[in-house]
This record gives C-alpha cells, sequence and structure tokens, in this order.
C-alpha cells in the first residue's frame, strides 16, 4: 500500500513490547459489539503500542501549542486531540472506540478520555422521509454535515462543554431533546463511517478536525459475511422487542429475513462502502486490517 509502512502484528508489537495486562477477559466480553471477535492478545499486540503511540503524539501536540501559544504572547488553549475511527458497517469500529476508551481511561489516568459516535448526526427519520432519502441511511446525504462541522469547530476552539444528538439503535432515530456533553477531554474518540469523508457543499474534511485517524479494514466477502452473521443475531435477540424497530425481521422465517438482510447489503451497504468509505481510507493515519473471525493480521501506518 503506497505511503504506509506494513506491520505483522507480531512487528507492531514490538514497537512497544509491554508485559502487562491491562484488561481481563470479561471485561473485554462487555467492550466488544455484538457479535465482533478480540481476544486480550489482540489488546496486548496491538492496541498497547497503539495507545503508546497515541500518548506520543498527544504529547506532541500540547508541547506545539505550548511553544505556538509563547510566540504569540498567549496562554494556551486546551484543545482536545481527536482521534477519528472509520470503516465499514460490521467491521468492528465501535469495539475499537471503547477498547481504545477503556486502554485510555486505564494506562493514561491523567488524561481525560470522552467518546462519540457520528450516528447522533444523522438527520432524523421525519426528515429523511421528506427528502426522500431513508432508504439511503448511512450515506452522506443522510448526515446533517453542517451540524458535525460546527460541532467539531467548537471542540477544537477549546469549548468547556458542547453537545451532540443521540442516536437509538432501538428506535432507529434521533431521540428528541436528548444531547450528551463534550467537556473539553484531553482526548475525543470519534466513532463514525464519515470521520474520514469530505462533506458535500463544504470545503473541508471532517478529517481536518481529527489528529490521528484509524480506518478499520479487511476483505469485502468477509465484511458482508460479519453483517449477515449479525443480522441473524439481532434477528434473535434485539429485534425480538417489539418496540424494535426491526422488529419485523425476527417474524419472518430465516430464509425471508436473510433475503432481504442481503439485498440491503447489495443496495445500501456494499455502494455506500464502494462509492464513500473505501475511498477515504489513504487519509488515515493507521490502517487496522482484518482477517477471518475478526482476527488482525497487519497493520499499515502512513509514513506522511
Amino acid at each position: 500500500m503506497q505511503n504506509f509502512n506494513s506491520y505483522t502484528k507480531q512487528k507492531w508489537n514490538s514497537l512497544y513490547p509491554a508485559d502487562i495486562n491491562p484488561i481481563s477477559s470479561e471485561q473485554l466480553d462487555r467492550l466488544k459489539a455484538f457479535n465482533d471477535q478480540i481476544d486480550v492478545t489482540d489488546v496486548q499486540q496491538v492496541y498497547l503500542p497503539l495507545v503508546y503511540l497515541l500518548n506520543l503524539t498527544v504529547n506532541s501536540q500540547r508541547q506545539a501549542e505550548i511553544t505556538r501559544a509563547e510566540f504569540l504572547q498567549e496562554q494556551p488553549l486546551h484543545i482536545p486531540f481527536i482521534v477519528g475511527i472509520s470503516g465499514s458497517v460490521a467491521v468492528g469500529k465501535s469495539t475499537t472506540a471503547r477498547l481504545l476508551q477503556y486502554l485510555c481511561e486505564t494506562l493514561l489516568p491523567n488524561r481525560k478520555t470522552q467518546s462519540l459516535t457520528t450516528d447522533g448526526f444523522l438527520y432524523p427519520n421525519q426528515v429523511l422521509k421528506q427528502r426522500g432519502l431513508l432508504a439511503s441511511k448511512g450515506f452522506p446525504a443522510s448526515y446533517d454535515m453542517p451540524a458535525l462541522i460546527e460541532f467539531l469547530k467548537q471542540v477544537k476552539s477549546g469549548a468547556q462543554q458542547v453537545q451532540a444528538p443521540v442516536y437509538s439503535h432501538q428506535s432507529y432515530d434521533i431521540i428528541p431533546d436528548q444531547h450528551v456533553t463534550i467537556n473539553n477531554p484531553d482526548i475525543l474518540i470519534l466513532e463514525g463511517i464519515n470521520t474520514l469523508q469530505l462533506p458535500a457543499d463544504q470545503n473541508v474534511f471532517i478529517s481536518d478536525f481529527t489528529d490521528f485517524s484509524i480506518y478499520i479494514d479487511a476483505d469485502t466477502s468477509l465484511i458482508k459475511q460479519w453483517y449477515l452473521n449479525r443480522f441473524q443475531q439481532l434477528r434473535k435477540t434485539a429485534f425480538t422487542d417489539p418496540n424494535n424497530y426491526f422488529n419485523q425481521y425476527a417474524k419472518y422465517d430465516l430464509e425471508t429475513a436473510l433475503m432481504m438482510a442481503v439485498k440491503t447489503w447489495k443496495t445500501i451497504n456494499l455502494p455506500n462502502l464502494e462509492r464513500y468509505i473505501l475511498p477515504t481510507r489513504p487519509r488515515a493515519n493507521l490502517i487496522i486490517h482484518k482477517g477471518e473471525q475478526h482476527r488482525i493480521d497487519r497493520l499499515y501506518l502512513r509514513q506522511y
């Protein structure tokens, strides 16, 4: 991959061979996303070196901010360091975000860490219906990108409190009058399929606001299988709730439900991946590639 240094998991681990185990298997099970696969070995070999690299990068940025403030004869502002996490649906972005937050809080206790998903910046379903975009939910046009850009501007201006909307996977919609507050943390982990995209009608990338970006990668055939596996598991669990937006899938027989899931993959998730998500991969600072069973097999660190 051009402009990237390639590392096996073992080579990556050798960059920071820490002999510590900051998380138990039980804790890891609670953190990982539905139907995701990760074990303590991945934490030690991949995520510990990553947290170490992030800490070095945060320190470097802080020093640069202090130096700039001294030159301008100003007081340095406390600006959050934003870590962006991108990749396809069902590839494991949420697990990476939650695990990174846990490890930063555990290993870097003097740094305040918060996380946020860009799902909260999807337009409400009513707006999507009015614009004929409900069937294209997840595509760039379905997001309120001006609101997301404004949110990031406020965070990067050093604002003490910035609010973001909250999205419910239960109702498949924005929760009215509910917000999450970002309180000027040292590290903000921003997770979403669009964290590396260029918004339509905007002259700024979301990645312009991120200080370190991670792309979770895998072969498309594997992602499709993970998506369908997750769908089948959700059909037996969350979808059985009568209040769940996708409750109808639990009522169909398995063959019919799977046909509908495959159609969703072909008409929504795959085109979104090929047109809008995968082309952003070269913008990432780090690409984490997964093979069978979500096992990390290679990492790519951008050179410049």
